[in-house]
């Protein structure tokens, strides 16, 4: 009778347990091995210069465009007046080599006309010289006629040669000029673009928060000399995650969308509800700096872990949150029975 009564309680243990198992754990995944993740960056300097004022403290919350910190912009200003000072002086040589070529296509006209007047009176001489010439010949004209008439033919020959040069001159005075020209708006583009320039570098002296988040580990102060590319904060975005690295055999049944309750560890009050984002492609090692190397003689197997991304509902607004905190999510894998 004992026996069989001690038979008896262990099966209503057993199954007893077995109900448990299947109600409190099997539907479910858990891991201690997750934490708050987000994208933190390091606020960098752009321009090199003495910090004049940082506005905002530590930890604080900001929204887009929010000061972080000010570099003296005043040799930046300077660089930008003396590139402003460029373009004007590329816009005053365009307009002296435009000025320059109106100047000589007037002179190509001119040279034009008085070329046109020389071949006219060229022509004039070279038929008076042969009348000339005729007349002598035939005895009704004189020898002093003539030699006359031959005289202002070779004048008449020089002055036209004279206009044929002039206009030459003319034409390589005009493309000098168009060529001064072009030389001048080359200036100008190349004075524009430091004036783009000066205008970055000045803007960069003001160093705004790209994104709503929050300003971490503020290292930058007033009277501080800062190179371009050094960091003067952290910063933390709005969005954040929880990054829960699974063992491979816990994701079975794991897929994006299934419900995830998170429980915070410095905040075990606060339970949050979320959802599977995704599940990363590949163990956490094998996108590690140095990777596991497996094909050795003494290759002993380990259970790998794989990240796996969770996305909150509702962080709380009344505590402090960030990457780096410890949580505890457990995924309904299963259906609750």
């Amino acid at each position: 009778m004992a026996t069989l009564l001690v038979v008896l309680v262990l099966v209503v243990v057993a199954v007893a347990g077995y109900f448990i198992w299947l109600i409190y754990f099997h539907p479910y995944e858990t891991t201690d091995d997750a934490f708050v993740d987000a994208r933190s960056f390091s606020v960098a300097a752009k321009v090199s210069g003495y910090v004049s004022d940082v506005p905002l403290s530590d930890n604080k919350h900001v929204d887009v465009g929010a000061v972080i910190a000010k570099i003296d912009p005043r040799d930046y200003q300077i660089a930008l007046d003396q590139a402003h000072g460029q373009v004007d002086v590329a816009k005053a040589a365009i307009s002296s080599a435009e000025a320059q070529i109106a100047a000589a296509a007037a002179a190509i006209d001119e040279a034009k006309a008085q070329q046109t007047s020389a071949e006219a009176a060229l022509q004039y001489a070279q038929d008076e010289s042969d009348r000339q010439q005729q007349l002598v010949k035939s005895g009704a004209g004189s020898e002093q006629a003539a030699q006359q008439a031959a005289s202002t033919l070779r004048q008449d020959r020089a002055s036209t040669a004279q206009a044929q040069a002039s206009v030459i001159s003319a034409i390589k005075n005009k493309a000098a000029a168009e060529a001064q020209r072009a030389s001048a708006v080359a200036s100008l583009h190349q004075a524009e673009a430091q004036v783009e320039a000066a205008e970055q570098n000045l803007s960069y002296t003001t160093i705004t928060a790209a994104q709503p988040g929050r300003v971490v580990k503020l290292s930058g102060s007033k009277g501080q000399y800062v190179q371009a590319g050094q960091a003067v904060s952290m910063f933390v975005p709005d969005e954040i995650w929880v990054t829960a690295n699974f063992k491979e055999t816990q994701l079975t049944d794991m897929r994006p969308g299934q419900p995830v309750d998170v429980t915070i560890d410095a905040y075990p009050d606060h339970v949050l509800r979320g959802r599977i984002d995704s599940v990363q492609p590949g163990s956490g090692t094998a996108f590690s700096l140095l990777p596991a190397e497996n094909a050795t003689g003494n290759y002993v197997k380990v259970i790998q872990r794989v990240p796996v991304k969770i996305v909150v509902d509702n962080w709380p607004k009344d505590v402090a949150i960030g990457p780096g905190m410890s949580v505890v999510p457990t995924v309904t894998v299963r259906p609750r029975n």
